[in-house]
């Protein structure tokens, strides 16, 4: 769903709201090596880091050039 503005998400979510999946689960599966958990961890909470104002306001820039 779009309204003319560019909908900005982490890539832990989609339009229906957080994904569920691996990505998201920080449970370590039988198998896994010790580390894996933390380095989930330490992905789901890059991930889910705010996008930065000057990141936001190229993009939107982008978007207005490419509506000329």
């Amino acid at each position: 769903m779009t309204t003319g503005k560019t909908q900005l998400m982490s890539s832990s979510q989609d339009e229906n709201g957080p994904r569920k999946g691996p990505e998201n689960s920080d449970k370590v599966k039988v198998g896994d090596p010790e580390w894996a958990g933390s380095l989930k961890k330490l992905y789901n909470s890059v991930v889910d880091e705010p996008l930065p104002d000057s990141f936001k306001n190229l993009l939107s820039q982008l978007d207005q050039d490419g509506k000329k």
